[in-house]
């Protein structure tokens, strides 16, 4: 296991207010607290220096960059939690992949369930694996793989990482699902949080925020 060492560099807010806020999650950190000390670092412990109270809502994985969304009270985040199960939450991500998919957009569907004896990994189980659906649409293709944006319609754990190396198209610098070749073309994992759409849980505002990758 390496050792953690989170990015220094200050958090980027993108969205403050009174009931909620969102950041850029830079690769690298826990969204929540890890196991042991070593690990206390993450996503939601500096928010809440900054704000005294945020809250976790949803994670992403630690290798994944994006946006993150944190409530600053429990109703919110009982609220946003409900929509996040709901599906009335609307996430896309790009990430960067290996090969060119054949064909270049579809749906990914395949029940995933976690590998016991190989946590966190997740794998497909087609008798007892929870339903789990991605859309992908290649967004440009390239010598060293294809950007493809993908949104997943169900939130299962690494579920767009699994999707694609089961489809042949390991997402880039995934240390877990990735063969060598893909995990070592990249320094870090491909993969970015980058949109997020939904109603304001308390104004009823529309939200749609972007926050375009750096790779």
């Amino acid at each position: 296991m390496s050792v953690y060492t989170p990015p220094q560099e200050p958090l980027l807010y993108i969205h403050v207010d009174a009931h909620l806020i969102v950041i850029d999650k830079p690769a690298g950190l826990l969204s929540v607290p890890g196991r042991g000390e070593d690990k206390a670092d993450c996503a939601v412990s500096r928010v809440e220096a900054d704000y005294p109270g945020a809250l976790t809502v949803h994670r992403l994985d630690m290798a994944t960059s994006g946006l993150l969304i944190l409530a600053r009270s429990k109703e919110i985040q009982a609220a946003l939690s409900r929509m996040f199960e709901l599906g009335q939450i609307e996430k896309e991500y790009h990430a960067h992949v290996w090969g060119q998919p054949d064909p270049p957009g579809g749906l990914i569907d395949l029940p995933l369930i976690t590998d016991w004896p190989n946590r966190p990994r997740q794998k497909v189980d087609h008798e007892i694996g929870k339903p789990s659906r991605t859309r992908y649409e290649t967004v440009e293709t390239g010598a060293s793989g294809t950007r493809l944006r993908l949104k997943p319609l169900t939130g299962r754990s690494h579920q767009l990482r699994v999707h694609l190396a089961e489809i042949g198209h390991p997402i880039l610098g995934d240390e877990l699902y990735a063969h060598p070749e893909a995990h070592a073309a990249a320094p870090r994992l491909l993969l970015h949080a980058s949109a997020l759409g939904f109603d304001h849980p308390y104004s009823g505002d529309r939200f749609d925020i972007t926050l375009p990758c750096s790779f």
